[in-house]
């Protein structure tokens, strides 16, 4: 509605202030999606276990977070391979995964208590670099999302030699996940405080 003033001009009604914008999480609404967390071929007899904590400053575990996982295949070489997240042509669903093609990627919401797992394939090195799996984090409160690694225990030689291990130095223990046996690794990702994980910038 205007109004006209006395010179007979028309005036628009001033505009409400642009609402702040909210951050998050709406993550579990169309991000997560079935079988994100089986990564390696259904029933692969060297499938491993990854699985951690989500944590924020003062410790506390984050029940919404998603955690994003890429990982060569256990040769070094990068997967091409389509499929991760399938369609149900009928309803838009998500079908997840096929169970045989090994896409390297996967996508985990924490659980109530803050807790992820992604069963996967142990990644082979490549170039200079210790075996890793790359990481992106997505939690409450960030406006961008945070990118680490998880470097696997086991062969200390190439884990000293690792050029981004060396740069971090005492704080290298934050990117190397602990040997429970039986293939299982364990990772927790600090989102600050104490012992925060490295997190890195893509330039």
């Amino acid at each position: 509605m205007t109004t006209t003033d006395t010179n007979g001009t028309e005036h628009l009604p001033p505009l409400p202030p642009t609402p702040s914008h909210t951050v998050g999480p709406f993550y579990g609404y169309a991000l997560p999606f079935r079988g994100g967390e089986d990564i390696a071929p259904l029933g692969h007899p060297d499938t491993i276990t990854v699985h951690g904590h989500v944590l924020d400053g003062e410790g506390r575990p984050l029940p919404d977070a998603l955690v994003e996982l890429w990982g060569p295949r256990p040769d070094g070489t990068v997967p091409r391979v389509d499929g991760s997240m399938r369609r149900d042509p009928a309803t838009g669903g998500h079908l997840g995964r096929n169970g045989v093609e090994f896409t390297g990627w996967g996508r985990i919401q924490t659980d109530a208590d803050g807790h992820w797992y992604a069963r996967t394939l142990r990644p082979g090195a490549r170039g200079g670099s210790a075996p890793y799996l790359s990481v992106c984090v997505f939690a409450r409160g960030l406006l961008v999302h945070l990118f680490t690694r998880i470097y696997l225990p086991g062969d200390e030689a190439a884990l000293a030699a690792d050029p981004l291990l060396a740069r971090v130095g005492d704080r290298r223990d934050t990117l190397i996940a602990r040997d429970e046996g039986g293939g299982t690794h364990r990772f927790d990702i600090r989102l600050q405080g104490e012992a925060e994980t490295v997190f890195l910038e893509y330039r």
